[in-house]
């Protein structure tokens, strides 16, 4: 639906999901990186912090344990407890020395809650330094156990070091480390997103030129092309778009021309073969006069002669008259009229005046400005086809229509009682030559009968239209303007394309 396509939602537009991938894309990659960042960095400082204080604590305990004879009382553990938690300055430590039963800490009446049994089995069943991070409250604590070895033993001494350092300052670090990768984050996305617009804006560029040449092309301006910059995609397809730009173009202009070729062919024959037309009439119409003093079988030659003659008249003209609305040569004659009073003479003139219901309103009770030539031709069509294809009662209907304070209409319509049309034939009544009976190899029409009035109804501005009757039988409304001034001239109205060059329903 290139014309009358719903417009697409924003939200769902190419611009928007570049946009929103860029824009996930960044996140994801700069909450990665923040992430893979952030645990390196972590790491590093939590482990340079360990090191850091195992070491110290080694070197300490080293350095006192050569003065600690074999503990017998809690009052030398205590000393040595505070020794050990003398090597920082800044009194962080707290220390837990234990032998056998006997416990004491650098601190008085602590009770060293950090220490996990698990932390103290593992120094009690091994000699190597084991260290443990333990969370407690709202602060991370790391613990360090040892075992004391004297240098003329090969065991552990029984003598177990405890060591509590609050890791307050590393957790800064961490919490300095985590805003840094916030604050990062944001400015990343943000660059992600004009990145994104000013991808999209490249991508989308040639993408509308397109769209905008594609609309061209269905308006029928095809000398429409694209503009080839680069060798990507979206340029092949831009050169592509021109190459079946250019082939339309030409096809197009091919079919115009033989359809042009056409219509000037159908012209000429028409014109031709009216004067030899004309002159086998007067002849048919002398041996229509003597054909009662003829033999019966000249009689009816001739009156078939006669017939075929008229028919073929009425087809030239039909042609003639068609070639003029496809040269766009169709010229209104307006006349204000009283339009029940020319259907009214439509019918006489034909002798229909008994084979035909009329309902049609008062003298001078509907009047417009129409070509009377040319009503006359629609009503004529319209009621000769129903007389002829479908049956009878015939009704002929006129009255007023349109919305108020608009510009009304006159409607005509036809009404028969036959069979009515079947909806495989309704879309194709108003072509030319159209046959709607496969088996019916001629019609007493020329074919170009409502073909002929849709055109004039077209040239007065109005609409015709068939459809079937609830209750049987088909039914023609036609639709005029009853304006007071002249109509425009219609644009030229290019013949149905596809027809079957067979007389239907006309």
């Amino acid at each position: 639906m290139l014309g009358a396509r719903a417009k697409v939602p924003q939200l769902r537009g190419l611009r928007t999901r570049l946009v929103v991938a860029f824009a996930l894309v960044a996140a994801l990659t700069a909450l990665t990186t923040g992430a893979l960042t952030f645990r390196e960095a972590r790491t590093g400082v939590l482990q340079q912090s360990q090191d850091m204080v195992i070491s110290q604590l080694r070197a300490q305990v080293n350095r006192l344990a050569p003065t600690l004879s074999v503990p017998s009382n809690e009052a030398g553990l205590r000393v040595f407890a505070a020794n050990v938690a003398a090597a920082e300055p800044s009194g962080t430590w707290r220390v837990l020395v234990t032998y056998r039963d006997l416990n004491a800490t650098s601190v008085p009446d602590d009770r060293f809650e950090e220490l996990t049994p698990d932390l103290r089995e593992a120094v009690n069943s091994r000699q190597a330094t084991v260290f443990q991070r333990v969370h407690s409250g709202d602060h991370t604590a790391l613990v360090v156990g040892m075992s004391v070895i004297f240098t003329d033993r090969a065991t552990s001494s029984g003598l177990h070091v405890f060591l509590t350092v609050p890791q307050t300052t590393e957790q800064a670090y961490v919490d300095a480390l985590v805003t840094a990768v916030e604050r990062a984050a944001v400015p990343a996305l943000a660059l992600a997103v004009l990145l994104a617009l000013l991808a999209a804006r490249g991508v989308l560029r040639p993408v509308r030129a397109l769209r905008s040449a594609t609309r061209s092309i269905a308006e029928g301006r095809l000398d429409t092309r694209l503009a080839v910059d680069g060798s990507d995609e979206l340029a092949d397809l831009s050169h592509t778009f021109n190459e079946t730009a250019a082939a339309l173009e030409e096809s197009v202009a091919e079919l115009r021309d033989m359809e042009a070729r056409a219509r000037r062919f159908a012209a000429d024959v028409s014109h031709e073969l009216r004067t030899p037309l004309a002159a086998m009439s007067a002849v048919t119409d002398v041996l229509d006069e003597d054909a009662a003093r003829l033999d019966p079988d000249t009689a009816t030659a001739v009156r078939l002669i006669s017939e075929e003659t008229v028919k073929l008249a009425r087809l030239v003209d039909d042609l003639m008259e068609i070639s003029r609305f496809d040269a766009g040569a169709a010229v209104l004659h307006l006349d204000e009229i009283d339009l029940a009073e020319s259907l009214r003479r439509t019918l006489a003139a034909r002798a229909w005046t008994d084979l035909v219901d009329v309902r049609l309103p008062p003298p001078d009770a509907l009047r417009g400005r129409v070509d009377p030539r040319r009503l006359d031709v629609v009503v004529a069509n319209l009621v000769g086809n129903a007389l002829r294809h479908g049956a009878r009662p015939v009704q002929l209907r006129l009255h007023g229509g349109g919305e108020p304070g608009a510009d009304h209409l006159a409607v005509i319509e036809v009404l028969d009682s036959g069979p009515g049309i079947p909806d495989s034939v309704l879309p194709h009544v108003f072509e030319r030559f159209y046959k709607s009976d496969a088996a019916r190899t001629r019609t007493e029409g020329s074919g170009l009968g409502l073909a002929i009035t849709a055109e004039n109804v077209r040239v007065h501005g109005g609409t015709v239209r068939a459809g079937n009757r609830p209750e049987g039988g088909a039914v023609f409304t036609v639709e005029l303007p009853l304006r007071r001034e002249d109509p425009p001239r219609p644009p030229r109205v290019e013949p149905p394309k596809g027809a079957s060059p067979r007389g239907g329903r006309s």
